[in-house]
C-alpha cells in the first residue's frame, strides 16, 4: 500500500497523537507544478466521485437538519474564519457529534495507560529485529530526523510509526502542545455554549482499523512511505492546501497516482489496495455513523464535524445521507 495510509492517519485518525503547527513547513504544492495531462487525469478521477469537493454542508429531511463540517485535525490559522462562520450552527444545535468527543478521548487515554501495548511493543521482537535492514535503516533515519532516537522507534507499534511518518520533520519541531484543529475548536465552542458533545464511534476504533491489517501489509506501508520520504514536506503542504481549497478528494487521488509510479506495483494492485484502505479507514466507519446521525437529528438540529475525507465517495457520509432521503446543500462559507 502507499503513503496514503500515513497521510490518512494524520488527517482522519490521529486525534491520539500530538500534531504540528503547519507554519513551520514551506513545502511545495505539487498541483501547482504538475504537468497538465497528469493534473487532468487526477481531476477526472476526482470528479467521477460523488460529492468530490466542498468541506461544509447542510443535510435536511423534513424537519431534520444536520450541519456538516469536514475538518482538518491539525492547527492552522486558516481555520479561524471558517469557525466564525460555523459558530452559529454549532451553538444552536441540540447535539454536536464528532469522531471523538471528550468522553471518548478520556476513555482512550485510560485504555493506553492501562494497556501500553496499544502504543509500544511489550512482547516479542522490537521493530529493528522484525524488519529487514533495508527497511529498518531508512526508517530509523527518518524518525531520527523527527527527533525520535532509534531505540524509541524500535519500541513503537507499526501503526504509530506510520502516524509519525505522516508528519514531516519540519512540522515535528513545532510540536509543543496538543493541537485542537477544527475539530477541537468545534468541541470548545459547543461546550462553552452548553451544547452536548458526543462521539460518532467507540474510542477504540483506531485500534480496530489497524488490527484488521496483517503484519505484511503494515510492513509494505512502511516501505512505500519511506520511498517518498524525501518529498514528505511537499506532500504534507499539498494535502493541507487541498483541504483549505475544499479539494481533499483530489489529494487522495494524487496519492493514488503517485503510487502508480512506484516500482513493482501494477495499477490493478494499487486500485485494490486503495479500495481496501478506503473501506477500512473511511467507508465502514461512515456507514456506522449514519444511524448515529439520523437518530440524533430526529431529536433536534445536529452539528457534526469529522475528517474531510469522509465526505466524498459512494460510501461517503454525504452520499449515504442522500440515499437516506436527505437533501444536501453546500454551505457558502
Amino acid at each position: 500500500m502507499s503513503r496514503l495510509i500515513s497521510l490518512l492517519s494524520a488527517l482522519a485518525l490521529t486525534w491520539v497523537a500530538a500534531a504540528p503547527a503547519t507554519a513551520a513547513c514551506v513545502g511545495r504544492n505539487l498541483f501547482t507544478e504538475m504537468e497538465p495531462v497528469r493534473l487532468a487525469e487526477i481531476r477526472a478521477e476526482t470528479d467521477a466521485v460523488p460529492f468530490a469537493s466542498g468541506n461544509f454542508w447542510r443535510a435536511t429531511r423534513g424537519d431534520e437538519v444536520i450541519t456538516i463540517a469536514g475538518t482538518y485535525h491539525f492547527d492552522d490559522p486558516r481555520h479561524a474564519p471558517n469557525l466564525a462562520a460555523l459558530a452559529p450552527h454549532i451553538t444552536s444545535a441540540a447535539t454536536v457529534l464528532v469522531e471523538a468527543g471528550p468522553d471518548e478521548e478520556k476513555a482512550l487515554m485510560a485504555h493506553i495507560a492501562k494497556d501500553p501495548s496499544t502504543m509500544v511493543i511489550t512482547e516479542g521482537l522490537p521493530l529493528n529485529q522484525r524488519l529487514p535492514p533495508e527497511v529498518w535503516d531508512p526508517l530509523a533515519k527518518a524518525l531520527s530526523n523527527r527527533g525520535i532516537p532509534p531505540f524509541m522507534t524500535a519500541k513503537f507499534q507499526p501503526w504509530y510509526v506510520l502516524t509519525l511518518l505522516s508528519i514531516p520533520p519540519c512540522a515535528m519541531s513545532a510540536m509543543t502542545e496538543k493541537p485542537k484543529g477544527l475539530d477541537g475548536a468545534v468541541i470548545d465552542t459547543a461546550l462553552a455554549a452548553g451544547v452536548p458533545v458526543r462521539g460518532l464511534e467507540p474510542f477504540d476504533t483506531l485500534f480496530t482499523i489497524f488490527d484488521a491489517m496483517t503484519p505484511e501489509e503494515l510492513t509494505e506501508m512502511l516501505v512505500s512511505t519511506l520511498a517518498i520520504e524525501d518529498m514528505s514536506e511537499d506532500y504534507f503542504t499539498t494535502l493541507v492546501d487541498s483541504y483549505f481549497a475544499g479539494e481533499s478528494r483530489q489529494a487522495w487521488e494524487l496519492m493514488r497516482f503517485v503510487s502508480y509510479d512506484l516500482p513493482g506495483y501494477s495499477r490493478d494492485r494499487i486500485d485494490a489496495d486503495f479500495a481496501r484502505m478506503e473501506e477500512l479507514v473511511s467507508s465502514s466507519r461512515n456507514r456506522a455513523w449514519i444511524p448515529v446521525l439520523t437518530e440524533a437529528s430526529a431529536q433536534g438540529p445536529v452539528f457534526t464535524a469529522f475528517g474531510a475525507l469522509h465526505l466524498s465517495g459512494q460510501d461517503g457520509v454525504l452520499n449515504l445521507l442522500q440515499k437516506e432521503g436527505f437533501t444536501l446543500e453546500e454551505l457558502p462559507l
